[in-house]
């Protein structure tokens, strides 16, 4: 019954996905300034934040129905 609502939070953490891994928003994160780059850091937080999020978004999901 809930379907909507739960399909709307999946679609906007794609979105927040995309826009999180858009090339404009890494190069940021390219550019050593010390001699050491923070794109890897940063992918991987952001990697990890988008699959924590899908992981309770998936289990609040199973809790509704």
């Amino acid at each position: 019954m809930n379907a909507a609502p739960s399909r709307a939070k999946l679609m906007a953490l794609i979105g927040l996905a995309l826009l999180l891994f858009s090339p404009p928003l890494v190069l940021i994160f390219d550019r050593p300034e010390s001699g050491l780059s923070w794109l890897p850091l940063y992918l991987f937080v952001v990697w990890l934040l988008v699959i924590g999020l899908t992981a309770w978004l998936m289990e609040h999901r199973r809790e509704e129905n």
